[in-house]
């Protein structure tokens, strides 16, 4: 909770859940990669908050840009950003969203099979691509799934195939999973990268770049390093691996960027027993998985949630949405502390949730609108 925030917070009234994102954390947390990792290049991950204040701060700072859609490649020209600072990082895309993300002059792809780099070579010639290789996200509070990706020993034969269609074999890229705690594991994803390096050199094809993708974290409940501890940790591993010969390298930070520069105010909506003999009690907020807060699925994310009773006795509760879905409860696996004195129509604050809040956010599911945004 910044000042900035709290008094926002203060002299502003709102009768739905709302969420509000402080710019000086955002500037801070960039200037922290920044200085972290200097000889990288900064792509901030749009999908993660896309607000145009936000784009419009990063765009100015000299951020580029991990985009998954068209939308988002003309939401990052829209704050300013030249197409050279654009990445179109989704493995998935249209033949079309390819021609249009062309013609406004990206020429920066993702790719993780053939099928794909032929869709590229027909419709966006002479672009630089890389290949994504599978990761085991491996302790990742937010583990990514097989979805993206390919085996590290077909990432060659992709990549050859991309330089035999004309396009520009550029390098490879891995995601080690969101909310990643442990800056070590990057080191077996770029010992398979400098394998891949040396196998392609010698059929002819120098790669020249690694996207060390996201998976900086944010504080939720538990501590996790400091962005300059991923910063000594990454490049330590990249001369273990690489050499004097590092190649150029960027990263994605998303939930990293923006997940603690924002907060959301919410209201409890009623607080139940299941029985007369059940000590645990049900609290009903105006969010949940369907407006905003997906990332509780499986209750991988637990945000810290801070009430104006907390110096009270706590007791453990299960925590739910408003919506008639029985799949949105935020926490019941491992149910929540909260104040036995709260009390219907309180406000809660739920931390660190900057990143994939808004852009999780359902059009009106329920009838219940989008989660709102303010942006200071």
């Amino acid at each position: 909770m910044t000042d900035r925030i709290k008094e926002f917070l203060a002299r502003t009234k709102d009768d739905g859940p709302r969420l509000v994102v402080d710019l000086d954390v955002v500037r801070e947390n960039y200037f922290a990669f920044a200085k972290a990792l200097p000889d990288t290049r900064v792509f901030y991950a749009v999908k993660a908050n896309p607000a145009p204040e936000i784009l419009d701060l990063l765009a100015g700072l000299g951020s580029c840009f991990d985009t998954a859609s068209v939308t988002e490649i003309e939401q990052a020209l829209a704050a300013g950003a030249s197409p050279e600072r654009i990445s179109y990082g989704n493995t998935i895309k249209k033949e079309s969203d390819v021609a249009r993300a062309y013609a406004l002059g990206v020429r920066l792809y993702a790719v993780d099979c053939e099928a794909e780099v032929d869709k590229i070579a027909r419709v966006a010639p002479g672009s630089k691509v890389f290949c994504r290789i599978l990761c085991s996200g491996e302790g990742a509070e937010w583990p990514l799934s097989r979805k993206f990706g390919c085996a590290p020993d077909m990432a060659a034969r992709v990549l050859e195939h991309a330089h035999a269609k004309g396009l520009v074999a550029h390098g490879l890229s891995f995601h080690v999973g969101s909310q990643q705690p442990n800056p070590r594991v990057w080191d077996a994803a770029l010992k398979a990268s400098a394998a891949i390096f040396k196998d392609l050199a010698e059929r002819g094809i120098q790669l020249g770049m690694i996207n060390l993708g996201g998976g900086f974290p944010t504080r939720y409940l538990k501590p996790v390093p400091g962005v300059r501890a991923y910063g000594q940790t990454i490049f330590r591993a990249l001369r273990k691996h690489f050499g004097n010969r590092i190649p150029e390298t960027i990263i994605e930070p998303g939930r990293g960027m923006v997940g603690n520069a924002g907060i959301i105010e919410a209201e409890v909506v009623l607080i139940s027993r299941k029985s007369a003999e059940d000590p645990q009690r049900w609290v009903y907020l105006d969010i949940g998985k369907f407006n905003g807060l997906a990332e509780t699925m499986d209750e991988m994310i637990r945000y810290p949630i801070r009430t104006d009773y907390d110096e009270d006795v706590m007791s453990p509760c299960v925590i739910a949405g408003p919506t008639c879905d029985s799949v949105d409860v935020l926490y019941e696996k491992e149910p929540y502390l909260l104040p036995v004195s709260l009390e219907i129509g309180a406000k809660v604050l739920i931390e660190g949730t900057g990143a994939y809040t808004t852009t999780y956010s359902a059009v009106g599911f329920n009838g219940f609108p989008p989660l709102k945004s303010y942006v200071i």
